[in-house]
């Protein structure tokens, strides 16, 4: 990730010591498609989820609603994260939240069934991180388990809070993590961000099959 040589858990403590949550451009009220994918990959009370670059996120709101028990929200960015156990209050309490770098963190083996990614992989511009984070995803994720991957489409924009990303449709997403992983489905949509303009996002569905 190019991040001029900085440590990137620094760039995103200052995003949200600078900015509202409702403030940043991948702000949503609700995470709609999100939601909708997870439904189709079999989310219930029973599933193991992560939240990957959850930080301040909505989501975490709806899976508890949903009834869901095991829940981890994993984010580089600690601030972001106590945005969201502030909001929660004492629900907090039913959530893992780690504070850390998806390629790096200490994730337990085959410990989830799925995998939400909002607009952290496409952050992933160097090959070799992108390869880190699918070893991880790979590892973490128990087989039959499912991912929902969202990220900048090709044709959207460039750049996210000063850093580039990768632009990657749902078939490129998928190449990422080999012939252990198989695209169930994938969607587009535009994200609306609170200053008024659209960003085309992909997403991408996927299965462990081993």
């Amino acid at each position: 990730m190019d991040t001029n040589e900085r440590d990137p858990s620094e760039h995103w403590q200052d995003v949200y010591r600078r900015k509202p949550a409702d403030g940043v451009s991948w702000f949503a009220p609700r995470l709609h498609t999100s939601l909708g994918l997870l439904g189709r990959a079999g989310l219930g009370p029973a599933s193991r989820v992560i939240d990957v670059g959850g930080g301040a996120s909505t989501l975490v709101d709806d899976l508890l609603a949903l009834g869901v028990a095991d829940i981890t929200v994993l984010d580089l960015s600690q601030a972001a994260l106590d945005v969201a156990r502030s909001r929660l209050g004492e629900r907090a309490g039913a959530v893992r939240w780690l504070a850390g770098d998806v390629r790096t963190a200490a994730l337990g083996e085959a410990c989830f069934d799925l995998w939400h990614d909002r607009a952290v992989l496409h952050f992933l511009t160097d090959p070799a991180d992108a390869a880190a984070y699918a070893r991880q995803a790979a590892r973490a994720l128990a087989p039959g388990g499912r991912m929902v991957i969202g990220g900048f489409a090709p044709g959207g924009p460039e750049r996210c809070s000063g850093l580039p990303v990768a632009r990657r449709a749902p078939r490129e997403v998928a190449a990422l993590f080999g012939d252990g992983f198989v695209l169930l489905d994938s969607q587009y949509d535009l994200h609306r961000t609170p200053g008024g303009s659209d960003q085309a996002f992909a997403w991408a569905l996927l299965s462990r099959e081993r």
